[in-house]
């Protein structure tokens, strides 16, 4: 079946003329049917008169959520904004995915508005792939939808972010690791510590405690963390591969010699700078709602909107969802963990 994924065509600093371009390019060359959603003249204007094209459908939203708006007050008083709307059209059945690179707080407050909570489920969690040595990809959760967390709600997302990695990269008894400033059991804060020993007392391929400079080595296949501390290793992430590759540019055109030699080795940095940047993994998904989301960087050029309606693709064809829901069955019970049954809340 043709994977339906719903566009938010008026998110992000580039909309709606890179998220126009990169909703054609994916129904080009990935085989979906994607509907745009925002205003009908702006979408219009950017396909440059272009009447009907196969696979895509615009619906009209007129509202825009900005990015600098107060996330839930926003998705209130604006019911006929294009996030709104796209994430109706996944709740009602009419889309199988929603992808926007659109204001990240509107999006995640109306997915929990509309989609709701798998059952079981405290809080979602915006989980992205990250690049290590070798080639690997580690998954990297919560990196911004909680800003504080309760030991509960790290263990459900180890569990998620474990099924996810075995169902959309087939990695077999993914290895979990949990993010914190040493690698000894006792270190860290309160609250990795719980996190730490219900972890180790789960049925996960729990490996323990790993660093920030891990990270980039691969060591594990799943890195658990609060979204306060994902959100600032991911950005500054990204601010470190930006730097490295505007300096390696500036030495390279420093000398003919130089130039000479960066001409030599062009096409592997293509292919070093391809596999670290964003633009290739499509953005999050928020793994925890009842339906499939994929928030994409604000910044997000066309062939990074193509890369969140493939993943949104995967995500579909994959059954995602399905693997979710029934893994957030087999988490045990507050009660049952280690060390953090004082509170019975799971929200």
């Amino acid at each position: 079946m043709t994977a339906r994924i719903v566009v938010d065509a008026m998110g992000g600093d580039n909309a709606p003329g890179e998220i126009v371009a990169g909703a054609l390019m994916a129904v080009g060359g990935l085989g979906v049917e994607v509907t745009l959603v925002g205003q009908t003249e702006a979408i219009r204007h950017e396909m440059q008169g272009t009447a009907e094209v196969k696979g895509l459908k615009v619906v009209e939203a007129p509202d825009i959520i900005e990015m600098d708006e107060h996330a839930t007050d926003a998705v209130k008083a604006k019911p006929n904004s294009s996030i709104n709307v796209g994430i109706r059209l996944v709740k009602e059945g009419k889309a199988d995915a929603f992808v926007t690179a659109g204001n990240t707080g509107a999006s995640m407050a109306a997915a929990l508005l509309t989609l709701g909570r798998i059952k079981g489920i405290g809080r979602p969690a915006l989980a992205t792939i990250f690049p290590t040595g070798e080639g690997r990809l580690t998954m990297l959760l919560d990196v911004g939808a909680n800003a504080e967390c309760r030991p509960i709600h790290l263990v459900q997302f180890a569990y998620m972010g474990a099924a996810y990695m075995e169902r959309m990269f087939g990695v077999s008894n993914p290895k979990v690791g949990l993010l914190s400033i040493g690698e000894e059991d006792t270190k860290g804060n309160q609250l990795t510590i719980d996190v730490n020993q219900a972890l180790r007392a789960s049925r996960l391929n729990f490996i323990g405690n790993v660093e920030g400079k891990d990270l980039t080595r691969g060591v594990c296949d799943i890195a658990v963390m609060d979204g306060f501390t994902g959100n600032v290793v991911l950005k500054t992430a990204e601010g470190i591969a930006e730097l490295m590759f505007t300096e390696i540019r500036k030495a390279v055109e420093l000398t003919p010699w130089n130039k000479a030699a960066g001409l030599v080795l062009m096409s592997e940095l293509r292919k070093v700078k391809r596999r670290l940047d964003y633009a290739e993994y499509g953005g999050a998904q928020l793994v925890g709602v009842d339906g499939i989301v994929v928030i994409g960087h604000g910044r997000s050029n066309a062939r990074a909107v193509f890369s969140a309606i493939r993943a949104a693709r995967d995500a579909v064809n994959n059954k995602v969802l399905d693997t979710l829901r029934d893994v957030a069955k087999e988490i045990p019970a507050k009660k049952a963990l280690l060390g953090i049954a004082a509170d019975d809340s799971d929200e």
